[in-house]
């Protein structure tokens, strides 16, 4: 509320007769557009202040935060004649010569992310993430409002919180091991074709594949489910796949203490598939050997030959 009021403090003073017609940016912009409205009613020698839905009709468009100053610009160039002001302003580095004149009520020093009031559901969910998505939205021109994308931003965090629930995966709470029944197990226990879905982290876009992964036991086996866990826990985060390969065949030789590991991935990437180089047919292919699939060429030969073959 701070930041509204000293907002409303640098206003410039309206007419005698004239009142500010404020029109919130959604998502975030509407709720402080309704602080900068309560500000200038409390404020004295303010100039009075009502809502507005539809930023034609405005005289002052407000949002919560300029960050990359992207959508503050586009709005001042569709609404020239509209005095723009923001809460926040995380530092100045989103300004240069052609930004608009932009009213701030506070600005932040670091790059905490910052998160309002209005953006705590009920259920006590930070609700930022959600307009993170309205702004990407915006961003590529859409209108945030259509019926159609209304629920968007609540359907994507949901989304992503399942494409990336590895990062509140623990191997420790997957890999069990089990003494009995190892006895005498030394010989390759494989198991090919774990689906692999993940993102690379330069585009966050999908990857997908598949895994081939054994390891030898050492008086230790573990669930075969288990192993699948792992790839899932792994795959389900920003990668890079030579970093899944390998991360997947560190955390078997960690805790399981086998003789050896090995893990092959192929996967195609959208990346590569829907932009860029525009080659959807390619795959690729990493590999990882500890142990004697490292030392000894003829237990990685029987590996590789047990492997599908397309």
């Amino acid at each position: 509320m701070l930041a509204a009021e000293h907002l409303a403090l640098d206003l410039p003073i309206l007419p005698f007769g004239e009142v500010w017609k404020i029109y919130g940016i959604p998502r975030g912009g509407v709720s402080a557009a309704y602080l900068v409205v309560s500000a200038l009613g409390a404020g004295t020698g303010c100039s009075p202040a009502v809502l507005v839905d539809n930023p034609e009709a405005a005289n002052l468009i407000v949002d919560d935060l300029v960050d990359s100053g992207a959508t503050i610009r586009r709005y001042s160039a569709a609404f020239p004649s509209c005095v723009m002001a923001v809460l926040f302003s995380k530092g100045m580095a989103w300004w240069n010569s052609n930004s608009p004149e932009v009213v701030i009520g506070a600005y932040q020093t670091d790059d905490t992310w910052l998160v309002f009031p209005w953006e705590v559901s009920e259920a006590g969910h930070d609700s930022s993430a959600e307009d993170s998505v309205v702004r990407m939205m915006q961003a590529i021109g859409e209108d945030v409002n259509r019926e159609g994308l209304l629920e968007t931003p609540k359907r994507v965090v949901k989304a992503w919180g399942e494409w990336f629930k590895g990062y509140d995966m623990q191997a420790e709470d997957i890999l069990k091991v089990f003494e009995d029944g190892a006895e005498n197990v030394d010989e390759m226990v494989l198991l090919t074709q774990i689906p692999v879905y993940s993102h690379c982290e330069h585009h966050i876009t999908p990857f997908i594949g598949v895994a081939h992964v054994a390891y030898i036991p050492n008086g230790k086996i573990v669930g075969l489910s288990k192993l699948a866990k792992v790839v899932d826990m792994y795959s389900r985060r920003l990668q890079v796949q030579e970093r899944l390969t390998n991360q997947i065949a560190d955390c078997l030789q960690e805790h399981l203490n086998p003789l050896g590991v090995a893990v092959v991935i192929k996967a195609k990437h959208f990346c590569m598939a829907t932009r860029g180089v525009n080659t959807p047919n390619v795959d690729t292919i990493t590999s990882a050997v500890r142990g004697v699939f490292r030392s000894k060429p003829e237990v990685r030969a029987e590996f590789m030959s047990l492997l599908p073959r397309e």
